[in-house]
């Protein structure tokens, strides 16, 4: 997941209501699922390093164990990488006029190195009511649940209205690899084709005690792009400077980028989010987004929302540079310094428009390209009652007294893929974290025991409910 949902963070109505540690295992149906979970957690999926196309067999083997038919299974990787593939099941709806419904999950993990963590990063471990391992929570957490709510499915002999498809896939942790979620969508459309989406990036938080203070939908995301400024110069003898200097001028570039803004603007999400969390923010910032969302151009407003760093970002476009590189000898003018540019591109804009808002900033002197691959860009998804009552109803249920609240993903997910097959992705909700992400793509990722138990209830019911709809 690159960038997990952060911006429920200012919604501080806490709910009276502390999970306790889940009696985990008890049911027929819990042990199962934590052998599935488990052996996802132990299995190696780093780019490059382990393995999904291995999780993906193991998966499959536990699908078709549970009654799947070879033809209801698909097994996909290329020979250009074989070790990067996926998996797609599909059970089959009563009523073929209704659209279908994808469950979608990725297999990858962050690398993680066992010298730096406390435990293996590659054995789940349970310790003071914490499940510790590489992808407990990113994604293995939600993508276990789908794989296992599959399971659960047809062995209960459940036909739903709508068709099920789930798709696993790998490459969405690293923005250069292959992508099983493009490729599918590209090459093999019709396999994945489905009305809506339900993915990662929605999600709950608890505060610093465990207790339950929102729940978060992610209803659209923005798009990630990085720029490379070069600056170049024929360089020469350090003891004679002259006034061009490859670093200089890419320095004053970068400052340029540092000190500007890139307008407000508000999608249907964003407004939502931003009208219902004006009420639980301190005076003034209430004050001043309530300012901004009757007057975009509000600069003092923008100011006084802005110092908090994720409204700042869920405001517009941001670009910050994450990577230099310059010279190549202590004793010699640079010839060459280059800047990486990290942008995080707002629904509704382009990475061409950003790219020619990048040029004008970096003057005649730095060239400015946008590297590759060029990710597309989001298409928001509508703030579908179909979606959002289903959502809120059952966290009724699951979670009484929890806020929902739709928001915008300043990170960005597999989600941007589905837009060349027009079907709208909806990061839902049912697994809380807590206050620091529980080290997410960082050190020692754990998840809490009754939030991976309460969560995989509340998202089985969540896909149930949605795959009888009409």
């Amino acid at each position: 997941m690159r960038g997990i949902w952060k911006a429920v963070a200012v919604v501080t109505v806490g709910a009276a209501l502390t999970p306790s540690l889940a009696t985990a295992q008890k049911r027929p149906d819990e042990r199962a699922f934590f052998d599935l979970y488990k052996e996802m957690v132990e299995t190696n999926t780093v780019v490059g390093e382990g393995s999904c196309t291995r999780a993906a067999q193991q998966v499959a083997t536990r699908l078709k164990a549970a009654g799947y038919t070879d033809g209801q299974v698909t097994v996909f990787s290329t020979p250009e990488h074989p070790d990067d593939g996926g998996l797609v099941v599909t059970l089959p709806g009563a009523d073929a006029s209704a659209g279908a419904m994808l469950l979608l999950g990725h297999l990858d993990v962050v690398a993680a190195k066992r010298e730096d963590w406390v435990r293996d990063p590659f054995k789940l471990i349970e310790e003071n009511g914490f499940y510790y391992g590489r992808g407990t929570v990113d994604d293995k957490g939600m993508s276990a649940i789908w794989a296992d709510s599959m399971i659960r499915f047809k062995q209960d002999g459940f036909r739903p209205r709508r068709t099920i498809k789930l798709a696993l896939t790998c490459g969405e942790e690293t923005t250069y690899a292959f992508n099983g979620a493009q490729w599918l969508a590209n090459n093999k459309p019709d396999l994945v084709r489905a009305e809506f989406v339900l993915n990662e990036g929605g999600g709950g938080r608890l505060d610093a005690q465990g207790k339950r203070q929102a729940l978060a939908i992610q209803v659209g995301e923005k798009a990630a792009q990085n720029f490379t400024f070069a600056a170049t110069n024929p360089g020469g003898h350090s003891s004679a400077p002259t006034p061009d200097n490859a670093i200089y001028e890419l320095a004053d570039a970068v400052k340029r980028v540092q000190g500007y803004e890139f307008p407000i603007k508000f999608t249907d999400t964003t407004r939502a989010f931003f009208t219902a969390t004006a009420q639980a923010l301190p005076p003034q910032t209430g004050q001043a987004v309530n300012r901004l969302l009757a007057n975009p151009a509000d600069k003092r407003a923008d100011e006084t929302v802005s110092r908090d760093k994720v409204l700042h970002s869920t405001l517009r476009t941001t670009c910050v540079a994450t990577l230099l590189n310059a010279g190549h000898a202590e004793n010699a003018l640079p010839q060459r310094a280059t800047a990486n540019i990290n942008c995080r591109i707002f629904p509704g804009e382009s990475v061409d428009t950003t790219l020619a808002k990048l040029k004008e900033l970096a003057g005649p002197k730095v060239a400015v390209t946008a590297n590759q691959p060029v990710r597309p860009i989001a298409v928001p998804p509508p703030l579908d009652a179909k979606i959002l009552g289903p959502v809120q109803s059952l966290a009724a249920k699951h979670f009484p007294g929890t806020p929902v609240v739709p928001m915008m993903s300043t990170g960005a997910t597999d989600a941007v893929f589905f837009g060349v097959l027009k079907m709208p992705v909806y990061g839902v909700p049912g697994i809380f974290l807590e206050p620091d992400l529980n080290g997410t793509h960082g050190l020692n990722e754990r998840i809490r025991v009754s939030a991976l138990y309460e969560g995989r209830d509340y998202l089985y019911d969540l896909a149930k409910t949605l795959a009888e709809q009409g």
